[in-house]
């Protein structure tokens, strides 16, 4: 299966880290954010990713290379400007190919175990759910009995990992913006989208406050 890692977005919010490093390839821990996510999906065989970027593109190429140093085959859909979620994959659909494929944001930290995902045949999406964080208390969508619905008895934030069938995406005009949840929403009214709720480490590193204390909390781990 495919991998595309998100990493096209500006960082308005973590400037002014982001006026000169692209968001993704902020370090914490010792290596950037997308360096632990393309570790940690290569340990779990998914081998062949597809980056997009746009703000300071070139250095994420610079950065990341083939990806042979990390066992991996990575190629880039660059964007001129970003597309937004649901934009940007449809912008790389020619190179994500018929089969359905995971997508991870590149600018979140987590433990997530990439080999436990599937989609069922049925389904067009599959979503991993997680707890509300503190900046983010209303969620996103709710889950039941293993559906993913807009609204719920309790509501869940989506993580940024998700499988998609690229049908999904194909009546996107190839580099128009387009958000992903409208699109998500319309397969949750015919039940086509399930989903799982991840109840380990997961970090939405969206302030240069959360990513110090990411990075801090990594540090004393690594050494003790």
């Amino acid at each position: 299966m495919k991998v595309m890692i998100l990493a096209a977005g500006r960082g308005e919010r973590m400037r002014p880290l982001t006026d000169t490093t692209p968001k993704p390839l902020l370090a914490v821990g010792g290596k950037p954010l997308i360096v632990w996510h393309i570790e940690r999906l290569v340990r779990a065989a998914f081998t062949d990713l597809v980056v997009n970027h746009a703000h300071l593109g070139a250095q994420i190429e610079t950065a990341l290379g083939d990806g042979s140093r990390f066992g991996a085959n990575i190629r880039y859909s660059p964007e001129t400007e970003a597309l937004e979620t649901a934009g940007g994959i449809a912008y790389a659909l020619p190179l994500l190919g018929d089969e359905p494929f995971l997508v991870v944001n590149g600018d979140i930290y987590c433990d997530f175990d990439f080999s436990a995902l599937a989609l069922k045949e049925s389904e067009s999406a599959f979503l991993v759910l997680v707890d509300n964080p503190s900046q983010h208390p209303g969620g996103d969508f709710a889950l039941s009995d293993g559906k993913v619905l807009p609204e719920g008895e309790r509501q869940l934030t989506f993580s940024g990992i998700g499988l998609y069938r690229p049908e999904m995406f194909v009546g996107i005009p190839r580099g128009a913006k387009a958000k992903l949840a409208p699109l998500l929403r319309a397969q949750m009214a015919v039940g086509k989208v399930s989903g799982a709720h991840f109840r380990g480490r997961w970090e939405d590193v969206g302030t240069p406050e959360r990513l110090s204390l990411l990075d801090r909390e990594l540090r004393a781990a690594q050494a003790g």
